[in-house]
């Protein structure tokens, strides 16, 4: 029987820089579209056998010693690893259990050091650059959780590991790449779920909390402020803690802005672009130089490479980093609003996400998984 490893094995061994080779067997398309860094493709299916094509496998793992497969679910990796290991002696092979799928559930829990009595988790989702929020009050032990993905149990158990209790959970907006664990954290621990109180415009059917712009929620004795941030979406809003830190969600990413496009239509498109260039103006850059800028996304590319700093590493910048290297942020209002009509291709079924989110529709567990694979194509 095939040796197998779980994706945060595979997650360490990448972190180690170990010495493997990791083998794609998925469609060239799939491939192209999203793999895992450093992964090379050799296309194999569920029931082909290696006859004729183990000279061709050898030559694309060149000398290696351990060769570990992956594909979608981990069907057609497991076959190639079963006949490479039948075939020769020459490898230590293993297939990746669960294939992208499971490696779409590998998180990192990344303290940010922003002083003070103040506790900022950032969570991690590797595959998608998805960074969710625990917020918390060293001193009283209170928590928020704020932008969790459905693997709630990540964001409970980076709260456990801070001596921290979830009084809340904030969705910043309706999401259009990853399905909402906001409304399940809330029903798990019995706490409110919030979202900005424009989500009525966007027929949002879950139960929710609403957040009044300006609203301040208190944490223990720290500070939450609802910042009403429209552009990215009509209901955004940023969530300024203590005056030390702003998660700014798909407003402001690290190296971009979000895009404006998924929630306004080809009518509307200057819409959203016109009030996302008013927030980041009138709103996010009038913030003081030194704040902490915390993304609700990293860019992750084509290669799987996270496009700004790397897995496990604080994603941050300040405002007055992201003005002065961020070239969309130079741009005239005209230019910029031009700019987010080319947003460039948008995160798959994100149609179908937001509908979920909204709670206008339901969809199995086991299918949740499938609807989000990919990147997250967040940024403009």
């Amino acid at each position: 029987m095939v040796t197998t490893i779980s994706p945060s094995r595979l997650a360490e061994l990448q972190d180690e820089d170990a010495d493997y080779v990791l083998v794609d067997t998925r469609p060239e398309d799939s491939y192209e579209a999203w793999h895992i860094a450093g992964a090379i493709h050799f296309p194999f299916g569920p029931e082909e056998e290696l006859d004729g094509r183990l000279e061709d496998l050898e030559e694309t793992v060149g000398d290696a010693d351990r060769v570990i497969a992956v594909c979608a679910k981990g069907i057609s990796s497991s076959n190639l690893a079963t006949r490479l290991e039948s075939a020769t002696d020459e490898f230590d092979v293993a297939a990746v259990d669960g294939g992208m799928k499971g490696w779409s559930g590998v998180y990192d829990h990344v303290e940010i050091d922003v002083g003070g009595d103040l506790t900022i988790v950032q969570i991690q989702r590797r595959a998608k650059g998805c960074l969710g929020y625990v917020v918390g009050c060293a001193e009283t032990g209170e928590a928020v959780v704020v932008d969790p993905t459905a693997d709630t149990d990540e964001y409970e158990v980076a709260a456990e590991e801070h001596d921290l209790s979830i009084v809340g959970a904030i969705d910043t907006h309706v999401h259009a790449d990853h399905i909402s664990g906001g409304r399940g954290v809330a029903d798990d621990l019995g706490v409110p779920y919030y979202l900005g109180e424009r989500a009525s415009e966007r027929d949002v059917e879950r139960e929710y909390t609403p957040l009044e712009r300006n609203e301040v929620l208190s944490v223990g004795e720290r500070e939450v402020k609802a910042v009403f941030a429209p552009g990215h979406t009509s209901e955004m809003i940023n969530l300024l803690v203590d005056d030390r830190a702003l998660l700014t969600a798909d407003t402001l990413h690290v190296d971009s802005t979000g895009r404006t496009e998924l929630e306004f239509n080809e009518d509307e498109g200057d819409r959203g672009a016109k009030l996302l260039y008013e927030t980041l103006h009138r709103t996010i850059l009038a913030e003081p130089e030194r704040l902490v800028v915390l993304p609700g996304h990293v860019t992750v590319t084509a290669d799987g490479e996270f496009e700004h700093g790397a897995p496990g590493e604080p994603i941050r910048t300040t405002i007055r980093d992201a003005r002065t290297g961020i070239d969309l942020l130079d741009l005239e209002e005209d230019a910029f609003v031009d700019r987010m009509a080319d947003a460039g291709e948008k995160p798959s079924n994100y149609e179908e996400i937001i509908a979920y989110n909204r709670g206008a529709t339901k969809i199995p567990p086991e299918e949740r998984v499938e609807l989000e694979l990919g990147p997250n194509n967040c940024s403009a």
